[in-house]
């Protein structure tokens, strides 16, 4: 059906659905309705709808929440991919080792506002953090961010 509405023609259509449905074992179910699926089920559903119609621009919210670690680490390779093949992925996550380790670059959001935005090591350098989370937290951590480190220091 999605890739219908993408418009991929019939032959390359079976051989992606296919391929899909494998690589995210999710063969058996194809002519199953999806309402009884787990989250993580229902999140590669999502996914490989996604990548039906081989996209130039992405937009993933959260793209590896409810995934077993083999398919979380499938989808980065997949995104991964895509990227490497000259596409564009757009990624919201909470997960900033994800960020970290797949992002060429990143924008840091507070209560809806950009406050930084720019490659990993442009951010460590600027900021002076050593991972992508120190960053974060040295810009949005507020007071409480503070209380804790002050704890820890004593």
């Amino acid at each position: 059906f999605v890739a219908e509405l993408y418009g991929v023609d019939d032959a390359r259509k079976e051989r992606k659905v296919n391929n899909l449905l494998r690589m995210f074992t999710l063969t058996e179910k194809a002519d199953s309705l999806i309402q009884g699926y787990s989250h993580g089920m229902r999140q590669k559903i999502g996914i490989a709808a996604a990548l039906i119609h081989d996209p130039k621009v992405l937009f993933l919210d959260e793209p590896t929440i409810g995934l077993d670690p083999k398919s979380a680490r499938m989808v980065k390779d997949i995104l991964r991919e895509l990227v490497n093949r000259g596409s564009t992925v757009f990624m919201s996550t909470h997960v900033l080792e994800i960020a970290e380790k797949m992002c060429d670059e990143v924008g840091i959001v507070n209560h809806g506002t950009l406050i930084a935005s720019g490659s990993i090591e442009t951010l460590r350098k600027s900021e002076q953090g050593d991972s992508l989370e120190d960053i974060f937290l040295e810009l949005t951590g507020g007071p409480e961010y503070q209380d804790v480190m002050r704890y820890l220091e004593d």
